[in-house]
């Protein structure tokens, strides 16, 4: 299968080949993907990091060699920790902003240098591939309003935040919520949770419907409406403002 690497700071992943279908998910600058199937203007594409499918427009497509996507993929590279970071396009001086969870790879010994393909970006600002705790990438995301399917901080649903915080620390999560409660050790007690600990929610059926980070203490960051923090106790998520639990606690585990 042809593969390709997003150039961009994120390209949209839709249900089906229309630009009104709803967005599933995002690809993060320096994410590969296979392209499975092509239709009018649009390809099905599935994301090496997850393995998740959906359609992109191919305008959007970079043409590579699968040489070149591999040894990207090989590369040691970088996954951007902070909220965005500043890169500038060298063929039209363009600026570019890359989300957390993008991944950077510099071209050769020149640590300013990005190339994939036939494009070239300049990186500038932050320190590259600093450390920075998941806790700290988190809160990053503060305000960010929260976007179904949204992996940045433009727009971020739960599951996806945990994905892409998780990410810079090295560890592979599934995209949906659903999936990431498979992962890790039950902590049994929300007295006993530890910042970074992941906090499932459930419906009245059983269903798990949202996820959140643990910063220990009783509270919790999730995205709801935007990414914020809420009080977590043993029933579930406690709104201030809204004076009310808006999600019932299923269980706390430990992947970290």
């Amino acid at each position: 299968m042809p593969q390709s690497i997003c150039t961009y700071g994120f390209i949209p992943v839709r249900t089906e080949p229309s630009e009104s279908s709803q967005m599933e998910t995002q690809i993060l600058f320096g994410e590969s993907f296979e392209i499975l199937e092509r239709r009018d203007k649009w390809a099905l594409v599935k994301l090496n990091y997850d393995g998740y499918t959906g359609w992109i427009d191919e305008k959007l497509i970079d043409l590579l060699d699968d040489r070149d996507v591999d040894l990207w993929e090989k590369s040691d590279g970088f996954i951007v920790k902070r909220p965005f970071v500043k890169v500038v396009r060298e063929a039209d001086s363009t600026v570019q902003f890359l989300s957390a969870g993008s991944k950077v790879v510099f071209n050769g010994e020149d640590r300013n240098v990005i190339k994939i393909g036939q494009k070239e970006f300049y990186w500038q600002g932050i320190v590259a591939n600093e450390k920075v705790d998941v806790e700290e990438v988190a809160r990053g995301f503060l305000n960010a309003p929260y976007l179904w399917g949204g992996k940045t901080f433009y727009g971020i649903d739960c599951s996806g935040m945990v994905q892409v915080v998780y990410k810079t620390a090295g560890v592979l999560m599934p995209r949906n919520a659903s999936q990431q409660i498979e992962k890790g050790q039950v902590v049994s007690y929300v007295e006993e949770a530890k910042s970074g600990d992941l906090a499932f929610f459930d419906n009245e059926n059983g269903d798990i419907i949202h996820v959140g980070i643990c910063l220990g203490q009783g509270r919790l960051l999730h995205a709801s409406g935007s990414v914020r923090i809420d009080v977590l106790d043993h029933q579930g998520i406690y709104n201030k403002e809204l004076r009310k639990y808006t999600h019932h606690l299923r269980v706390i585990k430990r992947v970290l």
